[in-house]
């Protein structure tokens, strides 16, 4: 400390690598967004879209396309989330989905990694395929093989919550006003491994949908990483005998 109050410990640099990270990632970015419109064109009725994964859950930056009626700052797809919950982004190809219209869709999935072997961004076509369906035999092979999904794809984050929530309770097959506790832990265990917890305000959401507190949301979250702890501790036991 100087006479006149002020701190002689000096400022400490920042790390360079971080920027470099960072203007690699931008990079990888800026490239996939050129490749959007080309790609869309190329491909028959298949809309093609660019998610920086650092800006989940409105991470689409680019996209070429009416097919889902998404745009620019539109969420993931569950899915996506999912993989962001889970830390385990990964590439796939060739899956189904069908859009809430009913048509069926074959996408792909392609994870686009930095140098340092961090998940960037994800490239994604989804292709309207029910032309496919009324051509002939030799031609629907492409739509065939398709692994399915029950990828949803969405407007905004509150839709991607209502969906998400809809689908824990449902499981449940009885009543909120009737489920016990064990049910709504289930609920909480679903939607925390869809990725809901991601998002912001979920466990205002999760409670309201439960007509519980939200203080009783997190403690719920507290059981149920208390029992995967639990779980992971007698399986390395278990381990060391083998």
């Amino acid at each position: 400390m100087t006479g006149n109050g002020a701190s002689t410990h000096p400022v400490p640099p920042q790390d360079p690598v971080n920027y470099a990270v960072l203007a690699e990632n931008q990079l990888i970015i800026a490239a996939l967004k050129q490749l959007v419109e080309p790609m869309a064109l190329s491909l028959l009725n298949t809309e093609v879209v660019v998610h920086d994964l650092s800006l989940l859950p409105n991470s689409i930056v680019a996209i070429h396309g009416d097919l889902t009626g998404r745009q620019v700052g539109s969420p993931a797809t569950d899915l996506l989330l999912q993989q962001a919950a889970q830390r385990n982004f990964h590439s796939l190809v060739g899956y189904q989905s069908v859009l809430p219209d009913g048509r069926e869709t074959r996408c792909t999935t392609i994870v686009v990694k930095n140098s340092h072997g961090d998940s960037v961004a994800a490239l994604c076509t989804n292709s309207d395929v029910g032309v496919w369906h009324e051509l002939s035999q030799i031609l629907s092979v492409m739509t065939d093989n398709g692994r399915p999904s029950t990828e949803a794809f969405v407007q905004d984050v509150d839709e991607l919550t209502d969906l998400l929530l809809e689908r824990a309770i449902t499981a449940q097959q009885v009543p909120v006003e009737l489920m016990r506790k064990e049910h709504k832990l289930e609920v909480v265990r679903q939607v925390r491994e869809g990725g809901m917890f991601l998002l912001r305000d979920a466990a205002e959401t999760v409670a309201g949908a439960l007509q519980v507190s939200r203080f009783t949301i997190y403690n719920y979250i507290n059981e149920i990483e208390e029992a995967e702890k639990l779980v992971l501790d007698v399986e390395a036991e278990g381990t060391k005998w083998l």
